[in-house]
């Protein structure tokens, strides 16, 4: 006999408990070999005084099986709540987030019949690490962080989801005319890791028209992968014109650990009514049997589901009469699915699975790239200043040069407004001013400018220290400079 896979079980709020009994339900009558443990987190948890939504006990036995099906839940509404998958992903390095959305046309109503898109989106990194800060009366700000590894890992981890899947093409979103040096970075790694992928073809879009061309054309994309708040936005938009975010899954994917889910939320108001479609949370449990090596099993619930919608068998969110043919609640479709256990549809197209994509680890020459030459250049002095006009500031910034550094420009909101500002460019009580050398400087430069701020008065905030590397600006020009 097959030996079980342990994995973690969430029931979840609202709908949650419905839909995970469907859900292992179905997967259970068709083979899988699981172990389920439950346990608790949710509105229960967080209203007991546990930020996290998660006791001690229950992070135990993730780490015990590094496999965690998970229903919706219910964050309360005020402050003071963690998110439990923005903390589940962070605190397990679950790098990779994998929606599929496919269009089941002509049983559930879309606008794109042929649409088969797979969004693959970076978890951990850009403006999600949450890092934020409140600078000024006026100004708040969040810093968005890419980085080379985690670039690599998740546009490596796109190109063997694509060879595993037999995806023919990768593209890449994101927005490197605006944002030059993060999503610059993003797209450098994207062009260099797809030469090494020559079967597969590849492109890049700037994400605002990309996203349009993926509104109105899905047909022309296949896997897509891109930093991680476009890919939150754009996978939700992807799921909606597919059909419904209602019947679509969610993988997040780590080295050594992977969570798996329905992308919508817990739906109070529909809780113990047997209304709810496990739809989306089986096809998340789908993605679940792949990865813990089920592919068969994962084959044949999918297949089932399919031809479960196919036969229009379907529950109250996606019932249309003259296409529908039988409402059901959750249990009566679990059972639909579970009676066509061994069947394929034959109108939608069938799936087969294999193995999953290889794990996305950087090659050790990538991790041991030639380290650039640092240069510590000038510095950027953030101020809270509401005393005058730009030219005022400039005026009054000049008399702190000295010890190698000089004022080379004032900017507000990223535009520059001295030297030579226009008087129509709206200002705040934000004021970045800029300090730059002919030389390299010292850490010890950079104190002694900022003590001169601090004896004449000024209020700074924040620096960001400029550096070159190999000789070229590793920092921002500034607009209208």
């Amino acid at each position: 006999m097959a030996t079980k896979t342990p994995i973690t079980v969430a029931h979840g709020d609202g709908i949650g408990p419905e839909i995970m009994d469907a859900t292992l339900h179905i997967i259970e009558a068709a083979g899988a070999q699981i172990e389920p443990e439950t346990i608790e987190v949710g509105e229960k948890v967080y209203l007991r005084g546990i930020s996290a939504g998660m006791e001690p006990s229950a992070w135990e036995s993730l780490r015990r099986t590094r496999v965690f099906l998970k229903a919706p839940i219910t964050t309360p509404q005020g402050g003071g709540y963690k998110s439990l998958n923005v903390t589940t992903r962070v605190t397990f390095g679950l790098y990779a987030n994998v929606r599929p959305s496919v269009a089941y046309y002509p049983f559930v109503d879309t606008k794109h019949p042929n649409m088969d898109v797979v969004i693959i989106r970076e978890n951990e990194e850009d403006t999600y690490t949450g890092i934020e800060y409140r600078q000024t009366t006026d100004m708040m700000e969040t810093l968005k962080l890419i980085s080379h590894p985690g670039s690599e890992r998740i546009i490596r981890y796109a190109f063997e989801y694509a060879r595993t899947n037999n995806r023919k093409k990768v593209t890449c979103f994101m927005k490197d005319n605006i944002m030059k040096i993060t999503d610059g970075l993003f797209h450098k790694v994207f062009d260099e890791v797809a030469k090494e992928y020559p079967d597969i073809e590849n492109e890049s879009w700037i994400v605002d028209i990309g996203a349009a061309k993926m509104a109105d054309t899905p047909e022309a994309f296949d896997v897509i992968v891109m930093p991680n708040l476009y890919g939150d936005i754009l996978s939700d938009v992807a799921a909606q014109i597919a059909g419904s975010v209602g019947l679509a899954g969610s993988a997040n994917i780590g080295e050594n650990f992977a969570m798996f889910e329905a992308i919508h939320g817990s739906a109070p108001r529909r809780a113990g009514q047997n209304v709810a479609n496990p739809s989306g949370l089986l096809l998340g449990a789908i993605l679940m049997l792949v990865h813990i090596d089920q592919p068969d099993v994962a084959t044949k619930v999918h297949n089932a589901w399919l031809r479960t919608i196919e036969d229009g068998v379907h529950t109250y969110d996606i019932y249309v009469e003259g296409v529908s043919k039988q409402k059901v609640g959750t249990k009566e479709f679990a059972e639909a699915v579970i009676a066509r256990l061994g069947q394929e549809p034959q109108t939608l197209k069938a799936v087969h699975y294999s193995s999953a994509p290889k794990q996305a680890k950087q090659k050790k020459a990538d991790l041991a790239r030639a380290t650039e030459k640092k240069e510590l250049v000038g510095v950027d002095v953030f101020l809270d200043w509401k005393a005058g006009t730009a030219d005022a500031l400039g005026e009054a910034l000049q008399r702190l040069n000295g010890d190698g550094l000089t004022l080379r420009l004032i900017s507000n909101r990223g535009a520059r407004v001295w030297p030579n500002g226009m008087p129509e460019t709206f200002t705040t009580d934000h004021w970045r001013s800029r300090f730059l050398s002919e030389e390299p400087i010292t850490h010890n430069q950079i104190t002694a400018l900022l003590q001169r701020f601090s004896e004449n008065g000024f209020d700074f905030i924040k620096i960001e220290n400029l550096y070159n590397f190999d000789g070229k600006p590793g920092y921002s020009a500034v607009s209208g400079s």
